[in-house]
């Protein structure tokens, strides 16, 4: 590249800089319709900004939990039909892509309980699955119309505590059934022992991504930390958090599952006792018969 047109390169680049940051002071300039106080308090309990649906009111958690329901589905339908007919015994990248995200749900539903595990690999895979893309779409900003007619960038679906209390509840329901195939009454008086857990899991859920989401609306608000800031801060919480609520959850549905379900069957009596008994008994007996 010659010179001249290095630096023409550049005066454009600048240029464009320039105006991007023109355009940002000027909409950060602009009346906000609501404040921070309002936009944090509302992104927990959704009493403003509420999305039209199908004429009822709904929270803009619900509309994200569609469409991720609906990403999940098209994408698994769409690898059923064009991909999986096509897989080899030498695996291509995507085909090891697809086996090893299958692999890792396997293998945590097999180490934690290796005596039943089909229908747990099947759960977590989907649970795990459904947890770290309904996180990731948080990333995208997609955008939602309020009934208000304002704009909002659509949360993760787990975010909400309804969505979090749901999938707490199903993962206790999953383990409670693993209680009742292995142990049968049993294991429903071992699952309702540790009655805490739904609400525990429930509200790590609920906790850990709300945090991120506050965090990053704190940070989108102000004009001077909304640069570069939020790229660094909205990609770092939003994949640590999938990474780890996924883990989290899924290691500790595969645990208690494999604890209830597992069959404890009765120790045998210790012979050695039984017969040291019998010595003492024949022995009680000869000093009675000797002494009459």
């Amino acid at each position: 590249m010659s010179k001249k047109k290095k630096n023409g390169t550049i005066i454009v680049s600048g240029l464009v800089l320039v105006l991007l940051i023109v355009g940002i002071v000027i909409n950060g300039i602009g009346e906000k319709h609501e404040t921070i106080q309002q936009a944090m308090k509302d992104a927990v309990i959704h009493n403003e900004n509420r999305i039209n649906f199908f004429g009822l009111s709904v929270d803009p958690s619900l509309i994200s939990a569609y469409s991720v329901t609906a990403i999940i589905l098209l994408f698994a339908l769409v690898i059923r039909i064009f991909f999986v007919p096509k897989f080899k015994m030498v695996p291509g990248k995507f085909q090891m892509l697809v086996e090893e995200w299958v692999k890792v749900f396997d293998g945590i539903a097999k180490s934690n309980s290796p005596h039943r595990h089909k229908f747990l690999s099947i759960y977590v895979f989907t649970a795990g699955t459904y947890i770290f893309v309904g996180t990731m779409f948080e990333l995208f900003g997609a955008q939602a119309i309020t009934t208000e007619g304002h704009a909002v960038s659509l949360p993760a679906p787990l975010a909400d505590i309804n969505g979090a209390v749901a999938m707490g509840v199903m993962s206790y329901l999953v383990i409670l059934s693993g209680g009742i195939a292995g142990n049968k009454f049993k294991g429903v008086l071992l699952t309702l022992k540790e009655f805490t857990l739904p609400v525990s899991m429930s509200f790590r859920l609920f906790g850990a991504l709300l945090s991120g989401m506050l965090v990053t609306e704190l940070v989108y608000y102000f004009i001077t930390l909304s640069f570069v800031l939020p790229v660094i801060v909205g990609v770092m919480f939003t994949v640590l958090h999938a990474l780890i609520q996924t883990y989290v959850l899924t290691m500790l549905t595969s645990l208690f599952y494999g604890e209830v379900s597992e069959v404890h069957e009765k120790k045998p009596k210790d012979k050695k006792k039984d017969k040291t008994k019998d010595t003492k008994k024949d022995t009680i007996e000869n000093n009675i018969i000797a002494e009459v």
